[in-house]
């Protein structure tokens, strides 16, 4: 089995313990990435007294390129993001290349391309052509807004210190996708206080209107 991780934050990571009564555990990831699950949140290490890791690193340059086995046809590659490490990172405030990462996918047969990114805190220079040419992006949907969590009393932070860039305002997710009209534009990571979740809400037909998506539980994607 394997199983690729775009960064070491729990709701990311955990669900390898699920896995656990099986064969060793193939895992793709970062080095930033190995090292936070075997520290500051030791599931690795855990594993090893289940089924064990077989971890394979994921380089970050643009011609890394990376096939698994059981999945012919389609190539990965790991795209640097800016985002958060987890709370328990040792470079939680001090950020590396490394710790975040979309995921591209190539199909070598048809050459169309879906780009994965379920923590984004900004749009890099080197996103915008990854953005242009891909033929789906699956986008971090997070929060409607920069301070969601403060007017629901439930926390201080805002989307910013967690790695995520809000979908409204200037600047916000939905203003940045608009300038690529080529992709199918698909939201996911979407905390459950964001109003998008109702289906009737005004926000969710502000995103109609602009062409976003929003995933749902069996949702299926043909490029």
């Amino acid at each position: 089995m394997a199983v690729i991780l775009v960064d070491s934050q729990i709701d990311h990571t955990t669900g390898l313990f699920m896995l656990r009564e099986g064969g060793s555990l193939r895992v793709y990831a970062t080095e930033s990435v190995r090292e936070d699950l075997t520290t500051g949140n030791p599931v690795f290490a855990i594993l090893g007294h289940y089924c064990g890791v077989d971890w394979k690193p994921m380089r970050t340059h643009p011609d890394a390129y990376f096939s698994i086995d059981g999945i012919p046809g389609l190539q990965f590659r790991a795209v640097a993001l800016v985002s958060k490490a987890p709370p328990y990172s040792p470079h939680r405030q001090q950020p590396r290349q490394g710790d975040n990462v979309g995921i591209l996918v190539r199909d070598q047969a048809s050459g169309r391309v879906l780009f994965y990114a379920p923590g984004l805190g900004r749009l890099e220079a080197h996103l915008s052509e990854i953005f242009g040419q891909a033929d789906c992006l699956l986008i971090d949907g997070t929060f409607w807004t920069e301070d969601e969590l403060s007017r629901l009393n439930i926390s201080t932070k805002r989307a910013a210190d967690m790695g995520h860039l809000p979908l409204s305002g200037p600047g916000g997710m939905i203003e940045v996708l608009a300038a690529y009209p080529r992709p199918r534009k698909v939201l996911i990571h979407i905390n459950n206080t964001n109003p998008i979740l109702d289906e009737d809400s005004r926000q969710r037909a502000e995103l109609a209107a602009a062409g976003i998506e929003v995933a749902h539980d069996g949702m299926e994607i043909i490029l």
